[in-house]
């Protein structure tokens, strides 16, 4: 008789665990795998870089020293638009040192507030595409009061500084409006420079010399097609008024906007007489943009150029065409020059409520 064959515990825990690997394997094959990105709708990675360099790579660096020459730690540092907005926050290193990155173009400047030390505040700099731009080092003086300093928005500031100017008389009667005794004025706005070309052109004595130019071109019988007596009197002011208005708002509101440039003259009153002289005859052709830097003065040249075509809208056949435009941009241009000249070398003492100016 035969004995019945018992199955082997051995084979039968093998044959299980083999069966168990296969499940796990079928159901870790369904899943997705774990970390994996789907790559096809991001940017490459060169591109982004690129990107990055492009919007933010400049980068501002310094170190915060006390008036001993030994470094200030733990300095609460802000970089600020020229606006007065914050940009970014950073506390100064272990020696004082600190770097703003990722930062975009444009024009900053920077606080720096420590315990027991004066509030220092920075000039206004500009920052280029991928700039390590190095302050030098700052110095804080300790404090001898509690300061408090308030970050006003330019805007609020060239307004201050425009009630000034249009305050602003010789012998108290003569406007002076657009002399600025302020060398780093703040810029103005496109509706402050509309405001204050209406203000200046309207004013009455800026009337009264359109009336007198008349007078004088009635008097030499300019413009023979006008005639004579009253009605060539008012045909003639009529049209100096019209060259007056046209000219003001196109070089010192319309064009300056556009181009983003300061239609005022930047008072030096310091140095020698052929420097100052040299200032004023270049403001005629250079100017300040409302970034602070020396450009070309197209506001003024173009503006005038285009008063002179629109006057031929107005003044008699006779005396239009080419001729009209270029001889009243050169009258405009060779007033400016004067007008600069008698700005830079008139004493200052004569201009009322003239404040104190600061040269560079």
């Amino acid at each position: 008789m035969r004995k019945a064959c018992r199955p082997c515990p051995n084979a039968a825990i093998a044959c299980a665990s083999l069966l168990l690997l296969i499940v796990a394997a079928s159901v870790s094959a369904q899943q997705p795998t774990a970390g994996l990105v789907d790559r096809g709708s991001s940017l490459p990675e060169g591109l982004l870089d690129k990107t990055f360099v492009k919007e933010g790579s400049a980068s501002v660096a310094g170190t915060v020293l006390d008036l001993s020459g030994a470094s200030v730690p733990g300095a609460n540092i802000t970089l600020l638009h020229r606006d007065g907005t914050a940009s970014d926050m950073m506390v100064s290193g272990a020696n004082g040192e600190f770097i703003f990155v990722k930062i975009l173009p444009g024009s900053y400047l920077l606080m720096v507030n420590a315990k027991d030390f004066a509030v220092f505040t920075s000039g206004v700099f500009v920052l280029t595409v991928q700039q390590a731009y190095e302050l030098p080092a700052i110095s804080l003086s300790l404090a001898g009061t509690n300061l408090e300093i308030t970050v006003r928005p330019t805007e609020l500031i060239a307004a201050e500084q425009i009630r000034v100017e249009e305050k602003q008389r010789v012998l108290g009667v003569i406007p002076n409006f657009y002399t600025s005794y302020v060398y780093d004025a703040a810029p103005l706005t496109w509706k402050q420079k509309f405001s204050f070309a209406a203000r200046g052109t309207f004013d009455p004595i800026a009337v009264l010399g359109d009336g007198f130019a008349a007078g004088v071109e009635q008097a030499t019988n300019a413009f023979p097609a006008y005639g004579q007596g009253a009605a060539g009197y008012g045909k003639r002011f009529a049209a100096k008024f019209a060259d007056g208005r046209s000219s003001d708002f196109l070089t010192h509101a319309v064009f300056p906007s556009l181009l983003h440039q300061d239609p005022r003259y930047f008072y030096q009153g310091s140095g020698t007489i052929k420097s100052r002289l040299l200032h004023a005859v270049g403001s005629v052709f250079l100017t300040r943009g409302d970034n602070g830097h020396t450009q070309p003065n197209y506001s003024y040249v173009v503006g005038e150029m285009c008063s002179g075509a629109l006057s031929n809208l107005y003044y008699p056949a006779a005396n239009r065409g080419p001729q009209l435009v270029f001889s009243t941009a050169a009258v405009g241009l060779a007033g400016r020059l004067g007008g600069n000249i008698l700005r830079e070398f008139l004493p200052k003492h004569l201009t009322t409520n003239a404040p104190g100016e600061r040269t560079p």
